[in-house]
């Protein structure tokens, strides 16, 4: 049963917006849907995600899901349009569209600002998915004027949507997506672009490490633009501290003759385990440790599948996965995490039903 109560309308019918809009739908919620483009809409409709806005529509709560360039300027008609509506948008930056919005002295009381972490590479409508959301933190950007029962309402939603509230100010939601997620997409996207100069025969030998650490290069530039500019202030000492470490390696690999250079290089790389360890697991808990096995399976449909569902049926539970194909050969490796203390029953299970262990 749904925690969410009354019509919910969403501005914005993209990945966010669409994913929304299916799990609301999925709920039996009355969900109506809008865009800037007609054809966006009536896609994200085909889809399930919800219905047209009607005139005579009672709507209790705005999901604002458009670019953060016209975030603020949206949620401001949104409390217009909808006098007894609790207002939201999902914009990557809070403390901006804040401001502006406070500037366009709009009625705050009914504002509530979101973010959830969640996203793909790939935007629009035909992204979207009712899973996108599932376990994954949902910022509720909370001020000292913030009215209690509007954040309620908003966390509610977040809840409906798998996802887990954080309340916090908008200015520590910045601070904290400048360091875990738009550094990491500057980080990702100057990795990716030295690879366009790239030999064919050496972008030939990529492996699994290299895909890992451009994924999200992959993501829109044009929204991205929006996000690192607005976002300029807590990112740029982030940016600094990296260049500095960056610099320092880079000087220690120069002169790895000199004293104290080898130093800096394992500090740089012990300080990355270190980093690492702190990052949450799937739980919610740091430094869990867990076995790695890499299976060798045939490169044809319906292998994986198979592997998975023999784990599965055997009651062992995956933590992660990964998948990747040895280079020059019709195998793919999938590598397997999951908990110590069941690494001995999936050896073997998998050495009774015929897979084979890479390594």
């Amino acid at each position: 049963m749904s925690r969410t109560s009354g019509q919910v309308h969403i501005i914005g019918a993209g990945l966010l917006g669409t994913s929304i809009g299916l799990t609301l739908s999925n709920l039996g919620l009355d969900v109506s849907l809008e865009d800037s483009s007609p054809a966006v809409t009536k896609l994200a409709i085909d889809f399930g995600a919800g219905r047209e806005l009607k005139e005579t529509d009672l709507v209790s709560i705005v999901v604002v899901c458009v670019p953060p360039d016209v975030t603020a300027d949206t949620v401001i008609s949104a409390l217009t349009r909808f006098p007894n509506a609790v207002v939201t948008d999902v914009a990557s930056v809070k403390s901006s569209v804040l401001e502006a919005i406070t500037a366009g002295n709009a009625d705050t009381s009914r504002y509530v600002g979101s973010h959830p972490m969640a996203g793909r590479e790939k935007g629009g409508a035909l992204s979207g998915r009712p899973d996108l959301f599932v376990g994954r933190p949902w910022v509720i950007a909370v001020e000292a004027t913030t009215v209690a029962t509007a954040a309620e309402q908003i966390e509610k939603l977040a809840l409906d949507l798998g996802a887990s509230p954080i309340r916090m100010s908008a200015a520590e939601h910045d601070r904290a997506v400048a360091l875990v997620s738009h550094a990491p997409q500057v980080i990702s996207s100057l990795l990716a672009a030295r690879l366009v100069d790239g030999l064919d025969e050496d972008l030939a030998l990529a492996g699994q490490g290299l895909r890992d650490t451009t994924r999200i290069a992959a993501s829109d530039p044009k929204l991205w633009l929006q996000i690192l500019v607005a976002n300029s202030e807590a990112l740029l000492p982030v940016l600094s501290h990296f260049s500095e470490d960056l610099n320092k390696l880079i000087v220690s690999l120069q002169e790895v003759e000199s004293a104290g250079a080898l130093s800096v290089i394992a500090k740089t790389l012990e300080a990355g385990n270190q980093g690492i360890a702190r990052i949450p697991g799937k739980h919610g808990s740091r430094n869990t440790a867990y076995a790695s096995l890499v299976v060798m399976i045939d490169d044809k449909p319906g292998e994986l599948a198979r592997l998975l569902n023999e784990i599965g049926h055997a009651g062992l539970n995956i933590e992660d996965l990964k998948l990747d194909h040895a280079a020059g050969a019709q195998v793919g490796l999938v590598e397997l995490s999951v908990l110590p203390k069941i690494e001995a029953a999936l050896i073997e299970l998998l050495a009774t039903k015929g897979w084979k262990l890479a390594g």
